[in-house]
């Protein structure tokens, strides 16, 4: 698992890997940043963690090949990026074609990028929420595989519709990593897959 920051995501997946049934386990956590509260997370639930610092580098092609080097030395079957705050390079992102998954705070393709509670707000939107979708070199452009809809409310700021969108991630962002390791879940040509069918243009709706 990829991180940069608090690793609330990391968290519903530890929580989740309480469960004997749950079918995925969290090989490492591997932060760009150091010092930050996900690392904490990690070692607290006895997980392999290393930091490795973009700012070492002195362009992102090398900071994207040591990265898939330290990745590889675990041996996943997926990689989950939870906050990891980085634009991958092409070459990262086909290596890991497949069974590399991200979380975005937005319902998809609404909003890629950045600041994306604030411009649901300033957008008048009724609905936000969050996708997990697979990890092509669009940023924020791979095929959805579950979204979550969070109704905007009278009153809401950027603070409070975060808050209602990270509950709803950490739903569904571990049952996207069970589906992918119960086999159900693929990228195939292009487009994901559920049981061997094509899922939406939106994903899953939760």
């Amino acid at each position: 698992m990829l991180i940069s920051g608090s690793g609330s995501n990391l968290q519903a997946f530890i929580d989740a890997c309480r469960d004997p049934a749950y079918p995925c386990t969290v090989a490492a956590v591997i932060s760009n940043r150091p010092g930050v509260r996900g690392l904490e997370r990690a070692t607290a639930a006895g997980i392999a963690s290393e930091v490795l610092d973009h700012t070492r580098f002195a362009s992102r092609e090398e900071f994207d090949a040591a990265l898939l080097a330290r990745v590889d030395a675990y041996r996943p079957d997926l990689v989950i990026l939870a906050g990891f705050m980085r634009i991958l390079t092409p070459g990262f992102v086909r290596h890991y074609a497949g069974r590399l998954l991200n979380i975005h705070p937005s319902l998809l393709p609404k909003y890629p990028g950045l600041h994306t509670h604030r411009r649901a707000l300033e957008a008048g939107d009724a609905e936000h929420g969050a996708t997990v979708h697979f990890v092509t070199a669009d940023l924020d452009g791979g095929p959805p595989v579950v979204q979550a809809r969070v109704a905007v409310l009278p009153g809401d700021d950027e603070a409070t519709l975060a808050a209602r969108v990270l509950e709803h991630e950490h739903l569904i962002y571990p049952l996207a990593a069970r589906l992918f390791a119960e086999g159900r879940l693929r990228l195939r040509e292009g487009r994901a897959e559920l049981d061997g069918a094509a899922l939406p243009a939106h994903g899953m709706a939760m």
